[in-house]
């Protein structure tokens, strides 16, 4: 979901490429004939879902994978994007259920190509992803164990890449003007006139002064690790491990996305996965406190990164509202998939403010300390 390294994106260009162009870029650098080809939605890339007809000799059948094409401003920072892949590569090792890149024909995970699209000739990172199966949580009628399982599988994902993850290319993850890591909050500035003048801009820039205020002279307390950073209800795949059509059990089969790996802190994890998952529920004041549960059976939070909690997932909502909408000015076409948050977002948004921080914590709180007592199996 993320669009540069840098907050200032004037010299960012999506990739616009045709399904045939596409079909023909998987042949030319990865070598492999496209039986099958569709566009998948996607925020400020393009990706393809692929299928492709297997080599000779090989076993019968198809092969699926996902072509995903970087952006012209992100495509400009290898290392960034080499970080990303190697960060999924490990994970997968580690039994995580992460895509695995299909490497070029030179043996690459990546190769940067022309995007052929205007005069300016723009050049777009290209790679290949094996394509994960499942159904999007935002798909699915959602339960409280789904909620944890997913505060779970962010702490482990961040504790994982943070405790073993190794790599020259993991300095590039410090990205100090990147609008979505969520110590930005206050970058959201330049950007509040995409909204226009009502009431939701008023409680955005609320959010703003308080986050200066209250959560930016914390950060040093919190502890710091590598973020995911976009655990969305898009971005997690899952499938039904039980038969019951009462009450289906889930599991993760899938973590997408992960062009907004920065370093960060431990807190921002768990922020992000509520603020999500609060989109997807039907009482979302409730969820942080399943999530929560989850995320501290793998770490505890200390009083100050819980003290932070409510504004940080605060201004989560703000990020994804304020750039949706600011990203949707100059990308009109897309502005479906860019408003999808919008569609629920402003309500919870302004729910939480209406209630109070003192209650929605109380009520978080409250949840995660009873599973300490009755722990999911």
């Amino acid at each position: 979901m993320s669009s540069g390294n840098d907050c200032q994106a004037q010299t960012f260009t999506k990739p616009a490429l045709g399904e045939k162009e596409a079909a023909e870029l998987v042949d030319r650098v990865f070598g492999l004939k496209v039986s099958w080809i569709k566009p998948l939605p996607s925020y400020d890339d393009q990706n393809f879902h692929v299928r492709v007809s297997r080599n000779k000799g090989a076993a019968e059948g198809a092969d699926e994978y996902v072509l995903k094409i970087t952006n012209s401003e992100d495509s400009q920072e290898p290392d960034l994007i080499e970080a990303q892949t190697q960060a999924m590569m490990f994970l997968s090792a580690e039994g995580f259920p992460s895509a695995m890149p299909y490497l070029t024909k030179d043996g690459n995970i990546m190769s940067l190509e022309s995007g052929d699209t205007g005069p300016e000739n723009k050049k777009y990172m290209v790679r290949l992803l094996t394509y994960l199966p499942g159904t999007p949580v935002a798909k699915i009628a959602i339960n409280t164990q789904l909620f944890y399982e997913i505060g779970k599988l962010a702490a482990s994902l961040d504790k994982a890449l943070s405790e073993k993850f190794h790599h020259p290319s993991v300095k590039s993850l410090h990205r100090g003007q990147f609008i979505w890591n969520l110590a930005n909050v206050p970058l959201l500035d330049q950007y509040i006139y995409a909204l226009g003048q009502n009431k939701y801009r008023e409680v955005v820039e609320q959010v703003i002064e308080q986050f200066k205020g209250k959560v930016i002279p914390k950060l040093s307390s919190f502890r710091a690790c590598i973020n995911h950073g976009d655990l969305n209800d898009h971005n997690i795949l899952v499938d039904s491990s039980s038969a019951s059509l009462e009450n289906p059990q889930y599991r993760v089969s899938g973590i997408l996305d992960f062009s907004d790996m920065s370093y960060g802190y431990y807190v921002f994890e768990v922020a992000i996965a509520i603020m999500y998952m609060m989109i997807e529920s039907p009482d979302p004041l409730s969820v942080g406190g399943h999530v929560l549960a989850g995320f501290e059976s793998v770490l505890p939070l200390t009083e100050e990164e819980r003290g932070a909690l409510f504004l940080l997932v605060s201004g989560r909502f703000s990020q994804s509202l304020v750039i949706a909408a600011h990203t949707a000015l100059r990308y009109p076409e897309n502005k479906e998939y860019l408003m999808i948050t919008a569609k629920t977002g402003w309500k919870h948004l302004m729910k939480m403010f209406e209630v109070g921080q003192e209650a929605v914590e109380k009520t978080w709180f409250e949840t995660a300390k009873a599973y300490a007592n009755h722990t999911p199996a």
